[in-house]
């Protein structure tokens, strides 16, 4: 498979996984078969098997379909590999790809009024320098609805604050996109860059080191700022703040902070 030709530590990772979900199918297998391991064949990794394979790691092992799910696509991944490298294997290879995959129930994301989002944001001490940054990055988030990553690995120059205002995003999979922003967000930034260290990292927002903010980093000012909002909005004591939630916020409210 293509996945352990990689190098680095996120692949090798990657690959020992891989390993240990097929160790679990063989093992399962082999004893069914009252085999050895090294003398399984390809035909005995059926259907049949792997579907025994997939009760056995939820009814026995009390995996849940999430982790069922990556068991089979691991199992699916391998037979693709297999169709160029072996033909005659194509017809079991087919009947793999039709195991279906088990639906999973998604936990709702928590959802914010208004009148929450604006008591974090107005959580923000605009006397200091941390909290310009804080309402600065807490506003981007709500008003672009940008992952974590696109947040903080944003660079300076990436903010373009001439009318109309955007700013360049690089997403997953290196995607590029230029989002426009509201004056009230554009206005937020530019406050930030205006007392911004000058000789910190070439990040947008930079932690107090002077250094590109984490995603820890984030979620620390997120939680911080959340626990605070909490004697405006009293509702925030009940509900789990994440950069997830902020990012899935529906309506993109007028942010004006104070």
């Amino acid at each position: 498979m293509d996945i352990f030709h990689g190098n680095d530590a996120q692949a090798f990772k990657l690959a020992m996984a891989y390993a240990y979900r097929f160790q679990l199918l063989l093992t399962l297998a082999a004893r069914r078969l009252s085999k050895r391991p090294c003398l399984l064949q390809i035909e005995d990794i059926d259907v049949p098997m792997i579907l025994a394979f997939l009760e056995h790691i939820e009814e026995t092992r009390g995996n849940k379909a999430r982790s069922r799910n990556a068991r089979l696509a691991a199992v699916k991944s391998f037979f693709r590999d297999l169709e160029y490298r072996a033909p005659p294997v194509l017809d079991q290879a087919l009947r793999v790809h039709a195991i279906p995959m088990k639906k999973i129930d998604e936990a709702l994301v928590t959802s914010l009024s208004r009148t929450e989002v604006q008591a974090l944001l107005n959580a923000s001490d605009l006397r200091t320098l941390s909290g310009v940054r804080d309402q600065a990055i807490c506003i981007l988030a709500f008003a672009g609805g940008l992952r974590v990553s696109e947040l903080v690995g944003s660079a300076l120059d990436h903010f373009h604050g001439r009318l109309p205002a955007s700013i360049h995003i690089v997403g997953k999979g290196r995607r590029e996109r230029v989002p426009p922003l509201r004056q009230e967000t554009a206005a937020a930034i530019r406050a930030w860059i205006a007392v911004r260290p000058k000789d910190g990292d070439t990040a947008l927002f930079l932690n107090n080191a002077g250094r590109m903010m984490t995603r820890s980093g984030f979620k620390y000012i997120l939680e911080k700022h959340a626990a605070a909002a909490v004697s405006v909005a009293p509702t925030l004591a009940k509900k789990s703040i994440s950069p997830h939630v902020l990012r899935h916020y529906p309506p993109r409210p007028t942010m004006s902070g104070s």
